[in-house]
């Protein structure tokens, strides 16, 4: 429990006003909200706990009932949220969606800039590996920040550097009843099988030290992400235009800079004007209009349009 308090301490350290807690009733969450419950008074910082309750199992009202008294036992108000989960983008991603809405909604009513989730480093190895199964480049690889700015809230994540037995044995030796979800040993899951079966066998093949070398490379590729970010503020205002409904990038600019900076250029323009991500392919067609000219026509992505024009490549709303 001496670790998790130290984790919320230095996480709480910066904190300016309330916090709310996304408590889920397990043993992660759990042992979070009994560390800020110890941590938050000696620096006049204020807590709820929310537990969103998704209804996806038989009983899951009960459940978040159960979570809410246990937070009440530590000192804590907490309240229970129910949310419609929904099936876009498989039911995992719905139902983080749906739950990360129900915080935010739930730290604007209690005028909280801060929400804390309960993320552990075995959390951050399994996010590593499935982006590394994925393809999905250093972003992903880069897995879970301890600390991002949303559309004006703080999310922090104490404990990624804890371990997920160490939360446990934290419940246990605090008498803390963590609830244990059926959903975590359900193999329909890609994020229960990497957990069950994948990591284990590379601790396995591989020896001790697969989940700490895994949260050791998303921290160092998030090293490699932020710099790049700042790069990025540094030159875009000098490389960008506006076009006829949408936004052009100088030609010369993408051709002088190393492909990995090129390339997240052209992903943050889009991403910025049209809030859509590109995949890697997609990326490096747009790059060819650039680097690899021979009149090729206008590339159609999504929300979006790429055509060379001149010495600009313009990205202009699909019709």
């Amino acid at each position: 429990m001496a670790e998790i308090r130290r984790a919320v301490r230095v996480a709480l350290a910066g904190v300016d006003g309330p916090v709310v807690i996304g408590l889920s009733g397990g043993a992660d969450s759990l042992a979070l909200t009994a560390a800020v419950a110890f941590e938050a008074p000696k620096i006049g910082v204020s807590a709820i706990a929310v537990v969103v309750d998704h209804g996806l199992q038989p009983g899951s009202d009960i459940v978040a009932a159960r979570a809410v008294a246990a937070a009440g036992d530590l000192g804590i108000p907490a309240r229970a949220v129910a949310v419609e989960v929904g099936t876009e983008g498989g039911l995992e991603a719905a139902a983080r969606e749906a739950r990360r809405a129900a915080l935010r909604d739930a730290a604007r009513a209690a005028g909280a800039r801060t929400i804390l989730l309960a993320h552990t480093l075995d959390d951050q190895a399994e996010t590593v590996m499935i982006g590394l199964a994925r393809g999905s480049g250093a972003t992903s690889l880069a897995g879970m920040a301890p600390i991002r700015a949303d559309d004006g809230l703080v999310w922090l994540r104490p404990l990624l550097a804890v371990r997920r037995e160490t939360t446990r044995a934290a419940c246990l030796a605090e008498g803390l009843p963590a609830w244990h979800d059926p959903h975590n040993l359900d193999r329909r899951f890609l994020r229960v099988r990497v957990r069950e079966e994948v990591l284990p066998r590379l601790e396995v093949e591989l020896g001790p030290g697969v989940a700490e070398a895994l949260a050791r490379t998303a921290e160092q590729l998030r090293e490699d992400a932020d710099a790049f970010a700042e790069m990025i503020d540094e030159v875009i205002e000098d490389i960008v235009e506006p076009a006829e409904a949408g936004i052009a990038v100088s030609v010369a600019a993408l051709v002088a800079n190393p492909a990995a900076l090129r390339h997240r250029i052209i992903r943050h323009v889009v991403a910025s004007e049209f809030g859509q991500s590109l995949t890697r392919a997609q990326t490096l067609e747009v790059a060819r209009l650039a680097t690899d000219w021979h009149g090729q026509g206008p590339i159609d992505l999504p929300r979006c349009r790429a055509s060379r024009r001149g010495a600009v490549i313009a990205f202009t709303a699909a019709g």
